[in-house]
């Protein structure tokens, strides 16, 4: 099955100048690159992209906790930790979100393999619990879609 799927390098991956590791990582999967933009994140940007994960935050840690971890994060995509820019880039082809997540590992790094991206690359950071992870993938279909979207317009993906 033919897929697209979003994937981001975020803040710390570009700071520690990671991009040419992740990317010569992700080619292992033998997708193509079908869009790609450096994009400095708005808060308005990083609210949508982040949208469903405050409430599973609150769930987890309670309201003020969670709250707080969802502030930091939007801060990180943001780059107010690191550098205020991301690479934005689609990928395509057949099961493009299965190989793209697999090789980026677990979204906490401290359990991803050594091998996968996360797995090198990433961190928690000590103080803000932030999951430092270098890297976001698309984790559905519908999400693939929607990310996209936001992140992108149509005339910027070329198939």
């Amino acid at each position: 099955m033919e897929e697209r799927t979003l994937v981001l390098i975020k803040p710390d991956g570009l700071v520690k100048s990671l991009t040419g590791n992740i990317i010569t990582m992700l080619s292992e999967s033998k997708l193509k690159i079908i869009g790609a933009k450096i994009v400095k994140v708005s808060r308005e940007l990083a609210e949508k992209h982040y949208a469903d994960l405050k409430d599973s935050l609150v769930k987890k840690f309670g309201e003020e906790k969670g709250k707080l971890i969802f502030e930091n994060t939007l801060d990180y995509i943001q780059g107010k930790f690191h550098t205020d820019r991301v690479l934005a880039m689609v990928y395509g082809g057949k099961d493009a979100i299965s190989k793209i997540r697999e090789l980026a590992g677990e979204t906490n790094p401290e359990k991803a393999s050594a091998v996968s991206i996360r797995g090198k690359y990433g961190r928690i950071h000590s103080e803000t619990k932030v999951f430092e992870n270098v890297i976001h993938c698309s984790d559905s279909t519908e999400n693939a879609e929607r990310e996209i979207s936001l992140w992108f317009k149509k005339d910027e993906v070329v198939e």
